[in-house]
C-alpha cells in the first residue's frame, strides 16, 4: 500500500471510530464519504489489493441476507471484507473496504442503482443479480430502467468474470444469454408454486416478441418457470437448484440443493420461499468462489437472520418478530409466510424517506386481503400511518379492528401491551421504520445497534 493511500485510510478509520465514540452512527458509510472526498482512486486500489477478489451482491430484494448467508459460508475459509451493516452505495463499499485490513476478499451488496460504478471499481471476480421488482419508482424509475443500466454493465464485464443470475426471474436471466461464464441457479418444486402470476406482478410479458409469459411455476411475484408460447423464449436450465422444499410456518423452512456435482440437505432458520431463493444465491455464488460443500452446509444452517429481516428480539417475556417490507413483492411474501399462523395483532409502519421511496402507492398492490379477516387488532404506524390505515379498511378490516398510532414507539408499546405473555408480536416495517424500531428496542438494552450487531 502506497503512503498517500496509508494515509487516507488512516484518516478514514479514524472518523469511523469518532463516529461510534460520539454515538453519531456505526461509521458504515462515513469512512467511505472521506475516502472518496479525498481520492476517489483509493477504492480501485483497495479493491485490487485483495488478492482473492471481489465478489458483487444486487437485487431490488434480499440482498442483504443473501449476501450475509454468502458470508457466513465464506468466512470459513477466507478472511472478508464485507458491508455488514448494509451500506449498499460507494460510500459503504469504500468503509468496507477500509475497515477490512487484513482482508483477501472482498464480498459487498449493492444497490441497484450504484451496481454499474461499483463494477468499474472493484473489477469483480463475480457478480450475482438475484432478482429486479418494481421498487422506488420515484428513485429509480421503472425496472425496465435499471434493467438497461445493468445490460450496459453487463456488457463491460471482463471475460474472467462469473455471473451469477436468477434463472427464474426473466429480465435478470437474460442478461446472461451467450455469456461463457455464467451460472444460473432458482427454485424446482411446482409444490409450492402459486396458482396464478400475482396482479401486481411485474415481468409478465415476453422479452423477445411482447407475448404473455405462460408459467408452469410461479413462486415469487414473476419469479418462475416460464415459458413463451409465441416464440419459445424460457427459462434456461439451472445449474444450481432447490427441490424438495419444506416451509415449516415462521419456523424455518427445508430444501435440497441440487448442484452440477453433487445434492445436500439443508434446513434454514428462516421461513418463507424468498429466503430459500437467497440461500441458493449464496449457495451459488460461494461454490463459484470455491467453497466447499460442507461449508455451504454449515453456513447456512448456522445462519439465523440479518437485521431486521425476521429478527426475533426478547421483549419483556414477549417477543417482537421483525419482517422488513418495502415493496409490492417483498410485502407480499411476508404476509404469505404469515397466513399458516396469522398472529392476532400485527404493527405495519409505513414512512416515505427518500431510503424508503417518497412515493407509498405500493401499498395498494400490496394482497393484504388474505391475512385481514384472521387478525384482531392492526397498528398502523409511520409517517404515513393514516394512508396506511385507509388501504386497511378498503382491504376489508374494520374499522374497530384498527389503531393508527404515527410515533412508532407508542405504537410498539400498544402492540406489546395487546399480546399475552410469551407470545410474539410481528411487526412489518419499511425500512426507515424498521431502523427507527431497532433504535428504540437498542435504547431499552432488548438489542445491539445494527452496526454493533454486525461488527466484526
Amino acid at each position: 500500500m502506497g503512503l498517500r493511500l496509508g494515509l487516507e485510510t488512516v484518516a478514514a478509520r479514524t472518523v469511523g471510530a469518532l463516529s461510534r465514540a460520539a454515538g453519531r452512527g456505526g461509521g458504515t458509510t462515513l469512512p467511505g464519504k472521506l475516502l472518496w472526498r479525498l481520492d476517489p482512486g483509493a477504492v480501485d486500489a483497495l479493491a485490487a489489493r485483495l488478492e482473492r477478489g471481489v465478489a458483487l451482491v444486487s437485487a431490488t430484494n434480499g440482498k442483504t441476507t443473501t449476501t450475509a448467508m454468502a458470508a457466513g459460508i465464506l468466512e470459513r475459509e477466507h478472511r472478508l471484507a464485507w458491508n455488514r451493516a448494509g451500506a449498499n452505495l460507494l460510500s459503504g463499499l469504500a468503509s468496507a473496504l477500509v475497515a477490512g485490513t487484513d482482508a483477501e476478499l472482498g464480498l459487498f451488496e449493492v444497490d441497484e442503482a450504484a451496481l454499474p460504478e461499483a463494477i468499474v471499481r472493484t473489477r469483480p471476480r463475480a457478480v450475482l443479480l438475484s432478482n429486479l421488482f418494481r421498487d422506488q419508482l420515484d428513485r429509480y424509475g421503472e425496472l425496465e430502467i435499471v434493467a438497461e443500466r445493468w445490460r450496459a454493465a453487463m456488457e463491460e464485464l471482463p471475460p474472467e468474470t462469473v455471473l451469477l443470475v436468477n434463472a427464474d426471474d426473466p429480465v435478470v436471466a437474460d442478461l446472461a444469454d451467450g455469456r461463457e461464464r455464467a451460472l444460473r441457479f432458482g427454485l424446482d418444486d411446482p409444490t409450492h408454486a402459486r396458482p396464478a402470476l400475482q396482479h401486481a406482478a411485474d415481468s409478465k410479458y415476453c422479452l423477445r416478441c411482447g407475448a404473455p409469459y405462460a408459467y408452469a411455476a410461479a413462486y415469487v411475484g414473476h419469479l418462475g418457470d416460464y415459458r413463451c408460447e409465441v416464440c419459445g423464449h424460457a427459462r434456461p436450465p439451472l445449474d444450481v437448484a432447490a427441490t424438495r422444499i419444506e416451509l415449516v410456518g415462521m419456523h424455518g423452512s427445508r430444501f435440497r440443493l441440487v448442484t452440477a456435482r453433487e445434492e445436500l440437505d439443508v434446513e434454514l432458520a428462516l421461513p418463507g420461499l424468498y429466503n430459500v431463493y437467497n440461500a441458493v444465491a449464496a449457495s451459488a455464488l460461494a461454490l463459484s468462489l470455491g467453497a466447499s460443500v460442507a461449508s455451504v452446509r454449515a453456513g447456512l444452517e448456522g445462519f439465523s437472520a440479518a437485521f431486521g429481516r425476521f429478527e426475533r428480539i426478547p421483549a419483556g417475556g414477549k417477543r417482537v418478530v421483525v419482517l422488513l417490507i418495502k415493496n409490492p413483492a417483498g410485502a407480499n411474501e411476508a404476509l404469505r409466510t404469515l397466513e399458516t399462523g396469522v398472529p392476532p395483532v400485527l404493527v405495519v409502519a409505513l414512512n416515505d424517506a427518500i431510503a424508503d421511496g417518497r412515493d407509498v402507492s405500493w401499498i395498494w398492490d400490496v394482497d393484504f386481503e388474505p391475512i385481514l379477516p384472521h387478525v384482531d387488532r392492526v397498528v398502523a404506524s409511520g409517517e404515513r400511518a393514516e394512508e396506511l390505515g385507509l388501504r386497511l379498511v378498503y382491504g376489508g378490516l374494520p374499522s374497530e379492528k384498527l389503531e393508527v398510532l404515527p410515533a412508532l414507539e407508542a405504537a410498539l408499546d400498544r402492540g406489546l401491551e395487546l399480546i399475552e405473555a410469551g407470545t410474539e408480536l410481528v411487526v412489518l416495517p419499511t425500512y426507515t421504520a424498521m431502523l427507527a424500531l431497532r433504535g428504540v428496542l437498542a435504547e431499552r438494552g432488548l438489542v445491539r445497534q445494527y452496526w454493533e450487531t454486525t461488527a466484526p
